[in-house]
């Protein structure tokens, strides 16, 4: 089970051109999809317009951390 939770703030760490996103591009969670086997994130302008929204999986994205993250949390490699 995926770490993620709504209204995390992530980014990408693959490129999705596509969609015209790349990695290190920072969305919002928006919605848990599949019993969190995938999630809606949401990519806005810094005028919060959403430009676009896409549903990815865990690996996809990456959590941002504002604050240290507690000793008992668990760090997972992504690999690409």
């Amino acid at each position: 089970m995926s770490n993620i939770k709504l209204l995390n703030v992530v980014a990408l760490t693959v490129d999705l051109p596509q969609y015209n996103l790349w990695r290190g591009q920072v969305g919002t969670v928006v919605e848990t999809l599949a019993n969190g086997k995938a999630f809606e994130v949401e990519f806005s302008d810094r005028d919060g317009r959403t430009y676009e929204s896409v549903g990815l999986r865990p690996e996809q994205i990456m959590v941002l951390r504002f604050e240290p993250a507690s000793p008992e949390a668990k760090s997972k490699a992504v690999t690409i």
